[in-house]
């Protein structure tokens, strides 16, 4: 009489932890694509703030070319 109920027993056991187990993970998948879905997100919102930095860089560098060339036309 022990022996089916121990073996129910454990049966049962090991279906909880699998369940524990299969939930902790469901749950970092799904944290891990939240996390994905920000950084994409992120990557959408700094996209035209970098373009218009590089046009910025751009300008400043032109700037100091036109500087440069004036300075160097100039002995003093």
């Amino acid at each position: 009489m022990t022996e089916p109920f121990t073996t129910l027993a454990l049966a049962g056991f090991s279906l909880a932890g699998l369940s524990i187990a299969l939930y902790a993970t469901l749950k970092g998948w799904q944290g891990w694509l939240e996390l994905k879905r920000l950084e994409l997100a992120g990557n959408r919102q700094h996209g035209p703030a970098s373009t218009i930095e590089r046009i910025e860089v751009a300008d400043l560098r032109e700037r100091i070319r036109k500087l440069e060339s004036i300075a160097s036309c100039i002995d003093l």
